[in-house]
């Protein structure tokens, strides 16, 4: 098989040879955030194949269904927590081997991983083992990913020309958003074909095994490839670093340059980012109680109109620079977040935002029986009564606010000034959801939540409105993301590029970014308040406006030959 001669980083234009370096890093890229986000997509599923232990002694399930729900968006979330070890494991291969070499092993072990994953049985047949062999399985994608995105990134900016970094990593920073994108389809596919039945019994496989044949392909394409040449040409001038992590972390001079790209960069577009497609995702499904396969494809046409802007404005930050972009993507985000939620609500679930206004709902209760409701991992058993009365509120949708009684009195839930009888228990309560759905909030599979009845069923004012809303977040997504890899390859020199930049990225998108679903979810639980987590979110990306206005430098006219 020959292989690809990479071109000068000196070259005039987009060259034969660097359209096919570009599309072999990226295309490997898509596929391995595909493996990455199919956790994401069926978090659902997932939770009730490997997280339903049944008690032995009750023959019940141990976890409910909301915990199930939240094991399975930590088992989502494990593979983010890794995510800045594999950076350090792997960035300091890719700085001493090569960065050809450190991403073909990367999408190995991902590939590997997720289709496992499509062959492993669920609780129900080996207990226990299942939900501690998949996070297993979804720590080690989390640790090859890590190294993944650095290795690509590095690799397509240190063959493009100056004055064309922007434009030609953007095309990497697709590869995210296109991964999703092609999870979300193949899911929604594969539960068209077969229907939701066989779906959740065991078509929820198939977009797993599928993940075989992506690397068959990434894997092939990749091996046509060269070194890169900056990384090629330093190795042979003898000057490539011997302890990259020494180099990148005990140093403060580059040190300090870690620090100002993850709080002044990276850590803003992470949350905007996870907050764009991600929890704006699961807050219709969780929260605004739209079907999963409607919110897929809402999702999915925001992203399809949207991808297009994450090389828009790639180049255009080769023009007027990465940190102007980032930081206005930020900031815009942080003061839009709320209004454009709010409007979501209002188009998708028109009942719901009305008896949020309309409805007042108190859960009164002695001071001393009402406890912390926040509950990010999801292991709190809430035993006491106001704590169990306003978690079912929450999973219920319900706002509500907490007032004290007298010490030693009852528990009660007041529905618009009138006492409605309280029953202590954590799934189930007939006497509150009657209450509150005579008072205005609706029932579950109420008509005027959106509904797509087909994926081109997007002519509709109600769902075209909310495709429009999603597609302006996309954009915040594309503005924040499409120059960020361009900048962080810029801020750091050859022999420890890899390491430096893979680290801060990867603990920006994968602690700050990859922990927001639960962390405001559980924010929801807490305040009763459907937009609280919402601050989450908003506080970082306003931290990161600050922070980078003042710190972070420009770097889109460095030489990164050195």
């Amino acid at each position: 098989m020959s292989t690809i001669t990479a071109t000068s980083g000196k070259a005039a234009g987009m060259t034969k040879d660097e359209r096919f370096v570009i599309l072999a890093s990226s295309l490997g890229t898509v596929f391995e955030w595909y493996d990455f986000y199919l956790f994401g997509s069926l978090a659902s599923v997932i939770g009730a194949q490997f997280f339903g232990v049944i008690d032995p002694a009750t023959n019940q399930p141990m976890f409910n269904q909301a915990t199930r729900d939240i094991f399975a968006l930590l088992a989502f979330a494990a593979g983010f927590i890794v995510r800045p070890f594999g950076a350090i494991v792997f960035g300091r291969v890719g700085d001493i081997v090569g960065r050809k070499y450190t991403f073909l092993v990367t999408i190995l072990i991902m590939g590997l991983s997720t289709f496992i994953v499509g062959i492993l049985p669920n609780a129900a047949t080996i207990g226990i083992a299942a939900p501690i062999i998949l996070i297993g399985l979804r720590l080690l994608q989390g640790l090859a990913l890590g190294g993944e995105y650095g290795g690509a990134a590095t690799y397509v900016a240190e063959h493009a020309p100056m004055g064309k970094r922007g434009y030609y990593t953007s095309f990497i920073q697709t590869t995210a958003t296109l991964g999703l994108f092609l999870s979300l389809l193949v899911i929604l596919f594969t539960r068209t074909a077969l229907g939701e039945p066989e779906f959740a019994r065991w078509g929820w496989r198939i977009p797993f095994l599928v993940s075989v044949l992506l690397l068959g392909i990434s894997v092939w394409i990749r091996l046509r490839l060269n070194e890169s040449p900056v990384f090629q040409k330093m190795k042979d001038e003898g000057k490539a670093s011997k302890a990259p992590l020494t180099e990148s972390f005990a140093n403060w001079s580059n040190a300090k340059i870690v620090l100002i790209a993850l709080i002044g960069g990276v850590m803003g577009q992470g949350v905007v980012w996870y907050t764009g497609q991600f929890y704006a995702l699961f807050f219709m499904q969780s929260i605004l109680k739209v079907d999963g396969y409607t919110a897929n494809l809402l999702i999915a046409w925001s992203l399809l109109l949207g991808t297009g802007f994450f090389i828009v404005f790639g180049a255009l930050s080769d023009k007027i620079g990465r940190k102007p972009i980032i930081l206005a993507g930020c900031l815009i985000a942080a003061l839009t977040f709320f209004p454009i939620f709010k409007m979501i609500t209002s188009n998708a679930n028109p009942a719901l935002e009305k008896a949020i206004e309309s409805v007042k709902v108190e859960v009164v209760a002695d001071a001393k029986g009402c406890g912390d409701l926040f509950n990010p991992v999801g292991t709190r058993v809430f035993s006491a009564p106001c704590d169990t009365a306003r978690a079912y509120l929450a999973q219920q949708s319900v706002k509500y606010s907490t007032s004290y009684g007298a010490a030693g009195s009852g528990v009660k839930v007041v529905v618009n000034g009138k006492d409605v009888a309280y029953t202590d228990a954590k799934t189930s309560n007939p006497a509150v959801l009657a209450a509150v759905q005579a008072a205005g909030y609706p029932k579950a599979g109420d008509a005027q939540i959106v509904k797509m009845a087909h994926p081109f069923d997007i002519f509709k004012p109600q769902v075209a409105a909310i495709i429009g809303l999603l597609f302006v977040l996309v954009l915040f997504v594309t503005m924040v993301y499409g120059p960020i890899a361009a900048m962080l390859v810029e801020l750091f020199p050859t022999k420890i590029r890899y390491t430096s930049m893979s680290l801060p990225y990867h603990i920006g998108n994968g602690w700050f970014g990859g922990l927001l679903p639960a962390t405001s979810f559980a924010i929801v639980a807490s305040t009763g308040d459907i937009y609280a987590g919402l601050w989450y979110p908003i506080i970082f990306a306003s931290i990161t406006a600050v922070v980078g206005f003042f710190f972070l430098p420009e770097t889109k006219d460095v030489d990164i030959t050195k």
